[in-house]
């Protein structure tokens, strides 16, 4: 039931983004950054060009593209939807949206208690 709840979505910008560079890298994946030097970001890669460790979490696909986050900042964010958009601007150093003129950015919401209760029954 808690897959009904999704804990990852993009906005029709996003998505078109996505598609944008879908046709010039092939499929892709993205990982939600800690901050640094790219701040709080979501990054996008080519699929399969970032490592994803074992305490990475999976937060779900953003039209076939998987979704990832540290643990420990889930651990911060794990009461919240991210809702990946885009602004104009520079995307971050390494990420796929750089030089388009256009990045991602992750914005948030609460879960209401009753999402948190079926995410958290199993």
């Amino acid at each position: 039931m808690s897959a009904a709840i999704a804990r990852v979505v993009a906005t029709g910008a996003a998505l078109e983004l996505m598609d944008t560079l879908r046709k010039r890298y092939g499929p892709l994946m993205f990982f939600q950054s800690g901050g640094c030097c790219d701040g709080s970001t979501p990054m996008c890669y080519a699929l399969g060009e970032f490592d994803v460790s074992d305490s990475d979490v999976y937060l779900g696909d953003l039209n076939g593209a998987p979704f990832y986050m540290g643990f420990e900042q889930f651990a911060y964010w794990e009461h919240t939807q991210l809702i990946i958009d885009v602004v104009d601007g520079n995307g971050g150093m390494f990420s796929l949206d750089n030089g388009t003129g256009k990045r991602f950015l992750t914005r948030s919401r609460l879960f209401s208690d009753e999402e948190n209760t079926v995410l958290y029954a199993s």
